[in-house]
Parts: C-alpha cells; structure tokens; sequence
C-alpha cells in the first residue's frame, strides 16, 4: 500500500514538472489601472499616454539592496536586443519607493545601466498606497515595506501589456530572463 501511494504522489510529481517545464502557460488578462505619474525628466505619464503601445512593465527602486539590480541590468539587456532586433516596445519601471525615487535619482540609477530614455520611463512622483494598490489591482503582486530595514519588497518578474492596457504575459526578470520569448511574444501583438 504504501508503494501505491509512492508511486502515485511521484506520478503527479512528474506531471506537474512537465507542465511546468513545457513553456505553455495559461494568458494573464490583468486591466491595468488608470494611474498617473512622472518619469526620470519630471515629465507626466499616464496610461493613456501608452494606449495603443506594448509595453514592458517592472518593479525597481534606486536604493535596492538586493534584486533591483540585476532586474535593471536584465531591463536593459533586453532593450538592447529589442533595437537589435528593430523591435519596438516602450519599457516602463515603476518605483515602489516614490519617496526617495524622486526624477533625477531615477535618471542616474538608469543611466548607470546605460539606459536609453527613448522608449524606457522610470516612474515615480505617486504616494507609497497608491502605488502598492495599483500594483496589487493591475499586475496581481505585492509591493511591501519590509518592516526590519529600509527596503521595499516587490515581485522580480517583468510584465507584458497589449497595446489595449493588458497585462498577458509575465516573465522570470531576475535569473532566467526569457528574451527571445518576450521579442516573439511582442512581435506577435505587432502583427
């Protein structure tokens, strides 16, 4: 008996590794809010400025300790390889710590990265509830204070937005970046 159920709790254990590992995953359909905010040249935006663009959206904040770095460094691989490829995206970072992420703190974390301001916003210039309850009602992650240090807890994925407001793809922004997927994914909504 205890075979048996061996067996049968390492047979789902196999099923679900390899409808993980096949690469197809249900669509997000996540409505993106209504917000408004200023970019890293004290310029407003809103998401009627990117109606009828793709877009990639993330999560960052210029005082991160831990992820946003690489999560900025990958934002800005993946820009690269959208000019290369002629590839056109508006990338947009929203901080989760708009009240030291003020524009000109924004532009120099970027710039660190060799961002090009063309098609990439940095965004801040929002209250902390208001960003955290727009992140939570459009994207379906978490934005927290971390209550033990100065940090702000955040998810590291990146998100794709259709040119009509909706989130339909995430991806892995930290380890596994998956580039190509997100081009063809971007190219598909092109076509």
């Amino acid at each position: 008996m205890k075979k048996a159920v061996f067996y049968i709790i390492v047979g789902f254990i196999l099923v679900a590794v390899s409808a993980c590992g096949s690469g197809k995953s249900k669509p997000l359909r996540y409505e993106v809010k209504p917000f408004e905010a200023v970019n890293q040249d004290g310029k407003p935006v809103s998401l009627s400025d990117l109606k009828g663009k793709v877009w990639i959206a993330d999560f960052m904040f210029t005082y991160c300790a831990t992820v946003c770095p690489t999560m900025t460094a990958n934002m800005a691989e993946l820009q690269k390889r959208l000019k290369s490829a002629g590839v056109k995206a508006e990338l947009v970072s929203f901080s989760v710590d708009p009240e030291r992420d003020n524009p000109e703190a924004l532009k120099a974390y970027l710039q660190k990265f060799d961002a090009d301001f063309s098609n990439w916003h940095a965004l801040t210039g929002y209250p902390f509830d208001k960003i955290k309850t727009f992140v939570l009602g459009s994207f379906n992650t978490v934005v927290a204070k971390d209550t033990s240090s100065d940090q702000v807890i955040h998810g590291t994925s990146f998100f794709l937005v259709n040119p009509e407001g909706t989130v339909i793809a995430k991806y892995d922004g930290m380890t596994d970046t998956p580039y190509d997927q997100i081009l063809q994914d971007i190219q598909a909504l092109q076509r």
